[in-house]
Protein backbone atom coordinates (compact mmCIF):
# COMPACT_ATOMS: atom_id res chain seq x y z
CA UNK A 1 0.00 0.00 0.00
CA UNK A 2 1.23 3.50 -0.73
CA UNK A 3 1.37 5.86 1.93
CA UNK A 4 0.27 9.43 1.16
CA UNK A 5 2.97 11.92 1.12
CA UNK A 6 3.37 14.14 4.59
CA UNK A 7 4.53 12.10 7.49
CA UNK A 8 7.80 13.75 8.29
CA UNK A 9 10.52 11.77 9.80
CA UNK A 10 13.34 13.21 11.58
CA UNK A 11 17.09 11.92 11.83
CA UNK A 12 18.92 13.71 15.00
CA UNK A 13 22.37 14.48 15.26
CA UNK A 14 23.76 12.63 18.32
CA UNK A 15 25.06 14.32 21.54
CA UNK A 16 26.34 11.44 23.63
CA UNK A 17 29.83 11.29 24.68
CA UNK A 18 31.83 9.33 22.31
CA UNK A 19 28.75 8.50 20.46
CA UNK A 20 29.49 8.71 16.65
CA UNK A 21 26.29 6.93 15.04
CA UNK A 22 23.26 8.12 13.08
CA UNK A 23 19.70 6.54 13.66
CA UNK A 24 19.30 6.78 9.22
CA UNK A 25 21.74 6.37 6.60
CA UNK A 26 21.80 7.64 3.15
CA UNK A 27 20.96 4.40 1.69
CA UNK A 28 17.46 4.05 3.45
CA UNK A 29 15.85 7.41 2.85
CA UNK A 30 14.37 5.95 -0.49
CA UNK A 31 13.25 3.11 1.03
CA UNK A 32 11.50 5.86 2.87
CA UNK A 33 10.48 7.82 0.69
CA UNK A 34 8.90 5.00 -1.69
CA UNK A 35 6.84 4.71 1.20
CA UNK A 36 5.12 8.19 0.96
CA UNK A 37 7.29 9.33 4.44
CA UNK A 38 9.44 12.63 4.29
CA UNK A 39 12.97 12.78 5.74
CA UNK A 40 14.42 15.24 6.94
CA UNK A 41 18.32 15.11 8.71
CA UNK A 42 19.73 17.40 10.83
CA UNK A 43 22.72 19.67 9.90
CA UNK A 44 25.84 17.49 10.12
CA UNK A 45 23.70 14.12 12.15
CA UNK A 46 25.89 11.78 9.82
CA UNK A 47 29.18 13.61 9.71
CA UNK A 48 30.56 11.46 12.84
CA UNK A 49 29.65 8.26 10.92
CA UNK A 50 31.12 9.90 7.18
CA UNK A 51 27.75 10.31 5.48
CA UNK A 52 27.32 13.67 4.75
CA UNK A 53 24.74 16.00 4.40
CA UNK A 54 25.40 16.31 0.79
CA UNK A 55 25.07 11.96 0.49
CA UNK A 56 21.11 12.73 1.94
CA UNK A 57 19.94 15.43 -0.31
CA UNK A 58 21.42 13.05 -2.84
CA UNK A 59 19.02 10.86 -2.04
CA UNK A 60 15.96 12.94 -1.56
CA UNK A 61 16.57 13.99 2.24
CA UNK A 62 15.77 17.36 3.47
CA UNK A 63 18.91 18.89 5.97
CA UNK A 64 17.65 21.57 7.97
CA UNK A 65 19.36 23.38 11.02
CA UNK A 66 18.52 21.79 14.62
CA UNK A 67 15.85 24.17 15.15
CA UNK A 68 13.74 23.86 12.15
CA UNK A 69 14.05 19.74 12.13
CA UNK A 70 12.56 19.16 15.59
CA UNK A 71 9.88 22.22 14.82
CA UNK A 72 9.27 20.26 11.47
CA UNK A 73 9.37 16.41 12.48
CA UNK A 74 6.66 13.96 13.45
CA UNK A 75 9.27 11.63 14.21
CA UNK A 76 12.29 12.20 15.69
CA UNK A 77 14.68 8.94 15.10
CA UNK A 78 17.75 8.72 17.38
CA UNK A 79 20.38 5.96 18.84
CA UNK A 80 20.67 7.62 21.95
CA UNK A 81 18.68 9.25 24.37
CA UNK A 82 18.09 13.12 23.76
CA UNK A 83 20.20 15.68 26.08
CA UNK A 84 18.51 18.06 28.16
CA UNK A 85 18.06 20.35 24.91
CA UNK A 86 16.95 17.83 22.93
CA UNK A 87 13.82 17.04 25.14
CA UNK A 88 13.28 20.59 25.83
CA UNK A 89 12.21 21.02 22.21
CA UNK A 90 9.80 18.28 21.52
CA UNK A 91 6.14 18.53 21.93
CA UNK A 92 2.96 17.30 22.96
CA UNK A 93 1.73 15.11 19.80
CA UNK A 94 5.61 14.34 18.63
CA UNK A 95 7.11 10.57 18.58
CA UNK A 96 10.36 9.65 19.31
CA UNK A 97 12.09 6.15 18.07
CA UNK A 98 15.29 4.75 19.56
CA UNK A 99 17.24 2.97 22.04
CA UNK A 100 15.80 4.87 25.19
CA UNK A 101 16.83 2.01 27.49
CA UNK A 102 13.63 3.05 30.11
CA UNK A 103 14.31 0.54 32.29
CA UNK A 104 17.63 1.39 33.64
CA UNK A 105 16.15 5.02 33.40
CA UNK A 106 11.98 5.10 34.05
CA UNK A 107 12.30 8.66 35.88
CA UNK A 108 13.74 9.41 31.71
CA UNK A 109 10.53 7.59 30.11
CA UNK A 110 8.37 9.65 32.54
CA UNK A 111 9.79 12.70 31.73
CA UNK A 112 8.73 11.81 27.99
CA UNK A 113 5.27 11.12 28.80
CA UNK A 114 5.06 14.37 30.67
CA UNK A 115 5.36 15.99 27.54
CA UNK A 116 2.96 14.63 25.41
CA UNK A 117 5.18 12.39 23.18
CA UNK A 118 4.88 8.94 21.97
CA UNK A 119 8.35 7.59 22.96
CA UNK A 120 9.64 3.87 20.92
CA UNK A 121 12.30 2.07 22.61
CA UNK A 122 13.57 -0.86 19.94
CA UNK A 123 15.43 -2.20 22.79
CA UNK A 124 12.38 -3.55 24.24
CA UNK A 125 11.66 -5.18 21.14
CA UNK A 126 9.84 -8.68 21.25
CA UNK A 127 12.82 -10.66 20.25
CA UNK A 128 11.53 -14.24 20.20
CA UNK A 129 9.47 -13.26 17.16
CA UNK A 130 10.71 -13.97 13.88
CA UNK A 131 8.57 -11.52 11.98
CA UNK A 132 10.64 -8.50 14.71
CA UNK A 133 13.96 -9.80 13.59
CA UNK A 134 14.42 -7.31 10.72
CA UNK A 135 13.88 -4.65 13.82
CA UNK A 136 15.89 -6.45 16.31
CA UNK A 137 18.44 -3.55 17.08
CA UNK A 138 19.83 -5.19 20.43
CA UNK A 139 21.42 -7.93 18.44
CA UNK A 140 22.55 -5.70 15.22
CA UNK A 141 24.75 -3.29 17.31
CA UNK A 142 25.99 -6.87 19.95
CA UNK A 143 26.79 -8.08 16.59
CA UNK A 144 28.69 -5.07 15.88
CA UNK A 145 29.99 -5.33 19.17
CA UNK A 146 31.55 -8.89 19.27
CA UNK A 147 33.41 -8.25 16.14
CA UNK A 148 35.11 -5.37 17.04
CA UNK A 149 35.44 -6.44 21.01
CA UNK A 150 38.38 -9.14 18.88
CA UNK A 151 39.96 -6.31 17.13
CA UNK A 152 40.33 -4.58 20.29
CA UNK A 153 41.46 -7.46 21.83
CA UNK A 154 44.00 -8.41 19.18
CA UNK A 155 45.27 -4.84 18.77
CA UNK A 156 46.07 -4.96 22.73
CA UNK A 157 47.25 -8.30 22.82
CA UNK A 158 51.11 -8.56 22.85
CA UNK A 159 51.17 -11.75 20.37
CA UNK A 160 50.08 -13.70 17.81
CA UNK A 161 46.54 -14.61 17.46
CA UNK A 162 47.60 -17.53 14.69
CA UNK A 163 49.72 -20.42 15.19
CA UNK A 164 53.03 -19.11 13.64
CA UNK A 165 55.71 -21.12 11.73
CA UNK A 166 58.87 -19.09 11.21
CA UNK A 167 62.42 -20.05 10.68
CA UNK A 168 62.72 -18.16 14.53
CA UNK A 169 60.47 -20.89 16.00
CA UNK A 170 56.64 -21.61 16.28
CA UNK A 171 54.25 -19.35 18.06
CA UNK A 172 51.15 -21.12 19.57
CA UNK A 173 47.80 -19.88 18.81
CA UNK A 174 46.24 -17.47 21.15
CA UNK A 175 43.93 -19.20 23.59
CA UNK A 176 40.70 -17.55 24.45
CA UNK A 177 37.16 -17.84 25.96
CA UNK A 178 33.91 -15.84 25.44
CA UNK A 179 31.56 -15.59 27.95
CA UNK A 180 27.83 -15.66 26.85
CA UNK A 181 26.94 -17.01 23.52
CA UNK A 182 24.28 -14.96 22.68
CA UNK A 183 24.79 -12.58 19.22
CA UNK A 184 27.82 -10.95 20.35
CA UNK A 185 29.61 -13.97 21.76
CA UNK A 186 28.97 -15.46 18.74
CA UNK A 187 30.42 -12.77 16.23
CA UNK A 188 33.11 -12.81 18.93
CA UNK A 189 33.84 -16.64 18.70
CA UNK A 190 33.54 -16.46 14.94
CA UNK A 191 35.59 -13.51 14.41
CA UNK A 192 38.88 -15.00 16.63
CA UNK A 193 38.56 -18.68 14.95
CA UNK A 194 39.08 -16.44 11.28
CA UNK A 195 42.12 -14.58 13.38
CA UNK A 196 43.26 -18.11 14.17
CA UNK A 197 42.86 -18.30 17.96
CA UNK A 198 41.72 -21.32 19.96
CA UNK A 199 38.35 -20.22 21.34
CA UNK A 200 36.89 -21.67 24.06
CA UNK A 201 32.98 -20.68 24.56
CA UNK A 202 30.58 -20.93 28.06
CA UNK A 203 27.05 -20.17 28.41
CA UNK A 204 24.20 -21.03 31.53
CA UNK A 205 22.46 -21.99 28.86
CA UNK A 206 22.90 -25.78 27.82
CA UNK A 207 21.19 -25.12 24.48
CA UNK A 208 23.79 -22.22 23.55
CA UNK A 209 26.34 -25.19 22.90
CA UNK A 210 25.01 -26.02 19.19
CA UNK A 211 25.42 -22.46 18.45
CA UNK A 212 28.81 -21.99 19.59
CA UNK A 213 30.09 -24.96 18.17
CA UNK A 214 28.76 -24.34 14.86
CA UNK A 215 31.02 -21.15 14.40
CA UNK A 216 34.21 -23.68 15.93
CA UNK A 217 33.85 -22.99 19.59
CA UNK A 218 34.91 -25.88 22.04
CA UNK A 219 31.99 -25.51 24.70
CA UNK A 220 32.35 -25.08 28.50
CA UNK A 221 30.43 -26.86 30.99
CA UNK A 222 30.71 -26.39 34.42
CA UNK A 223 30.30 -28.94 36.90
CA UNK A 224 28.19 -26.82 39.64
CA UNK A 225 25.25 -25.94 36.94
CA UNK A 226 25.41 -29.34 34.82
CA UNK A 227 24.61 -30.61 38.24
CA UNK A 228 21.10 -28.51 37.78
CA UNK A 229 20.28 -28.61 34.07
CA UNK A 230 21.99 -25.40 33.53
CA UNK A 231 20.68 -21.90 33.75
CA UNK A 232 17.99 -21.83 30.93
CA UNK A 233 15.60 -19.42 31.63
CA UNK A 234 11.82 -18.77 30.20
CA UNK A 235 12.34 -17.49 26.29
CA UNK A 236 15.42 -18.33 25.52
CA UNK A 237 17.55 -16.54 28.06
CA UNK A 238 19.36 -16.87 31.20
CA UNK A 239 17.83 -16.92 34.60
CA UNK A 240 18.89 -15.64 37.31
CA UNK A 241 21.57 -17.95 39.43
CA UNK A 242 20.98 -18.59 43.16
CA UNK A 243 23.33 -16.96 45.17
CA UNK A 244 24.90 -20.81 45.66
CA UNK A 245 24.95 -21.19 42.08
CA UNK A 246 27.35 -17.67 41.25
CA UNK A 247 29.25 -18.86 43.90
CA UNK A 248 30.26 -22.20 42.47
CA UNK A 249 30.29 -20.39 39.08
CA UNK A 250 32.83 -18.39 39.74
CA UNK A 251 35.26 -20.31 41.42
CA UNK A 252 34.50 -22.68 38.77
CA UNK A 253 35.34 -20.26 35.54
CA UNK A 254 38.31 -18.49 37.69
CA UNK A 255 40.26 -22.09 37.01
CA UNK A 256 39.70 -21.64 32.95
CA UNK A 257 40.37 -17.65 33.26
CA UNK A 258 43.63 -18.57 33.84
CA UNK A 259 44.38 -20.96 31.26
CA UNK A 260 43.24 -18.07 28.84
CA UNK A 261 45.51 -14.92 27.04
CA UNK A 262 41.99 -13.03 26.14
CA UNK A 263 38.49 -13.30 28.12
CA UNK A 264 35.63 -11.39 26.51
CA UNK A 265 32.24 -11.07 28.37
CA UNK A 266 28.97 -10.36 26.91
CA UNK A 267 26.60 -11.23 29.22
CA UNK A 268 24.07 -8.36 29.95
CA UNK A 269 20.69 -7.38 31.60
CA UNK A 270 18.33 -4.64 30.55
CA UNK A 271 17.95 -2.51 33.43
CA UNK A 272 19.69 -4.37 35.88
CA UNK A 273 23.42 -5.19 36.91
CA UNK A 274 25.12 -7.63 34.85
CA UNK A 275 26.04 -10.79 36.16
CA UNK A 276 29.97 -10.86 38.17
CA UNK A 277 31.53 -13.70 36.00
CA UNK A 278 35.16 -12.85 36.83
CA UNK A 279 36.56 -11.98 39.59
CA UNK A 280 39.24 -9.83 41.22
CA UNK A 281 40.73 -13.19 42.17
CA UNK A 282 40.75 -14.59 38.91
CA UNK A 283 41.83 -11.79 36.78
CA UNK A 284 44.84 -12.24 39.31
CA UNK A 285 45.53 -16.10 38.28
CA UNK A 286 46.25 -14.81 34.54
CA UNK A 287 49.34 -14.42 32.96
CA UNK A 288 51.02 -11.44 32.50
CA UNK A 289 50.37 -9.75 29.08
CA UNK A 290 46.31 -11.32 29.04
CA UNK A 291 43.25 -9.05 27.69
CA UNK A 292 40.06 -8.79 29.25
CA UNK A 293 37.31 -6.87 27.15
CA UNK A 294 33.84 -6.58 29.09
CA UNK A 295 31.18 -5.92 26.97
CA UNK A 296 28.65 -5.27 29.90
CA UNK A 297 30.82 -2.79 31.66
CA UNK A 298 28.16 -0.19 32.28
CA UNK A 299 27.73 2.49 35.53
CA UNK A 300 25.55 -0.81 37.49
CA UNK A 301 28.65 -2.79 36.88
CA UNK A 302 30.28 -5.46 34.67
CA UNK A 303 30.79 -9.39 34.04
CA UNK A 304 34.68 -8.46 34.99
CA UNK A 305 35.56 -7.40 38.93
CA UNK A 306 37.53 -3.83 38.43
CA UNK A 307 36.00 -3.30 34.85
CA UNK A 308 35.07 0.48 34.47
CA UNK A 309 32.88 1.86 31.78
CA UNK A 310 34.67 3.62 28.73
CA UNK A 311 38.18 2.87 30.36
CA UNK A 312 41.05 0.96 30.24
CA UNK A 313 43.26 0.00 32.75
CA UNK A 314 46.43 -2.40 33.54
CA UNK A 315 46.28 -4.65 36.81
CA UNK A 316 49.10 -4.80 39.01
CA UNK A 317 49.71 -8.03 37.49
CA UNK A 318 50.00 -7.20 33.93
CA UNK A 319 46.75 -8.13 33.23
CA UNK A 320 44.86 -5.66 30.40
CA UNK A 321 40.62 -4.83 31.33
CA UNK A 322 38.96 -3.13 29.31
CA UNK A 323 35.67 -1.72 30.11
CA UNK A 324 33.88 -2.12 26.57
CA UNK A 325 30.44 0.00 27.22
CA UNK A 326 29.85 1.33 23.17
CA UNK A 327 32.08 -0.45 20.80
CA UNK A 328 29.32 0.14 18.50
CA UNK A 329 30.06 3.90 18.38
CA UNK A 330 34.01 3.17 17.43
CA UNK A 331 32.39 1.14 13.97
CA UNK A 332 29.90 3.76 13.00
CA UNK A 333 29.79 3.28 9.28
CA UNK A 334 28.84 -0.52 10.02
CA UNK A 335 27.01 0.03 13.22
CA UNK A 336 24.36 3.00 11.77
CA UNK A 337 24.06 0.75 8.34
CA UNK A 338 22.37 -1.96 10.55
CA UNK A 339 20.76 0.52 12.80
CA UNK A 340 19.28 2.16 10.30
CA UNK A 341 17.73 -0.93 8.69
CA UNK A 342 16.21 -1.69 12.24
CA UNK A 343 14.83 1.37 12.36
CA UNK A 344 13.37 1.66 9.08
CA UNK A 345 11.59 -1.99 9.55
CA UNK A 346 9.99 -0.79 12.60
CA UNK A 347 8.68 2.77 11.09
CA UNK A 348 7.29 0.81 8.09
CA UNK A 349 5.53 -1.47 10.58
CA UNK A 350 4.16 1.13 12.46
CA UNK A 351 2.69 3.12 9.50
CA UNK A 352 -0.11 3.33 7.62
CA UNK A 353 -2.83 5.58 5.80
CA UNK A 354 0.35 8.55 6.07
CA UNK A 355 0.43 7.91 10.39
CA UNK A 356 2.19 6.55 12.70
CA UNK A 357 -0.46 3.93 14.30
CA UNK A 358 0.20 3.33 18.13
CA UNK A 359 -1.99 -0.25 18.91
CA UNK A 360 -0.84 -1.52 21.91
CA UNK A 361 -2.55 -4.64 21.13
CA UNK A 362 -0.25 -5.34 18.68
CA UNK A 363 2.69 -8.03 19.99
CA UNK A 364 5.60 -6.00 18.61
CA UNK A 365 4.27 -2.41 19.62
CA UNK A 366 3.41 -3.59 23.17
CA UNK A 367 6.90 -4.63 23.48
CA UNK A 368 8.83 -1.20 22.09
CA UNK A 369 5.99 1.53 23.11
CA UNK A 370 7.16 2.90 26.41
CA UNK A 371 4.60 6.25 26.51
CA UNK A 372 1.74 7.46 24.56
CA UNK A 373 -1.20 9.90 25.31
CA UNK A 374 0.60 11.34 28.28
CA UNK A 375 1.26 8.14 30.11
CA UNK A 376 4.25 5.46 30.41
CA UNK A 377 2.52 2.54 28.76
CA UNK A 378 4.89 -0.26 28.80
CA UNK A 379 4.27 -2.52 31.63
CA UNK A 380 7.71 -3.03 32.53
CA UNK A 381 8.91 0.67 32.82
CA UNK A 382 5.28 1.38 34.53
CA UNK A 383 5.99 -1.46 37.33
CA UNK A 384 9.53 0.36 38.28
CA UNK A 385 7.99 3.80 38.37
CA UNK A 386 5.32 2.20 40.97
CA UNK A 387 7.83 0.54 42.89
CA UNK A 388 10.02 3.78 43.02
CA UNK A 389 7.40 5.57 44.47
CA UNK A 390 6.34 3.41 47.38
Amino acid sequence: MTVQEGLSVGVVRETGPGERRVALVPAVVGRLRAAGLRVLVETDAGAAAWFSDEAYAQQGAVVLPTAALYAEADVLVCVGRLDEAGIGRLRPGQALVGMLAPLADPGHARLLAERGVTAVSLDGLPRTLSRAQPMDALSSQASVAGYKAVVLAASLYGRYFPMMVTAAGTERPAAMLVLGAGVAGLQAVGTARRLGAVVTAYDVRPEARAEAESVGATFLTLDALDAVGGGAGAGGYARALTAEETEAQQRELAEHVARQDIVISTAQVPGRRPPLLVTEEAVKGMRAGSVVVDLAASALGGNVAGSLPGRTVVTDGGVTVVGADNLPATMPGAASTAYARNVTALLLHMVADGALVVDLSEEIQAGVVVTHGGAVVHPGTAALLKEAQS
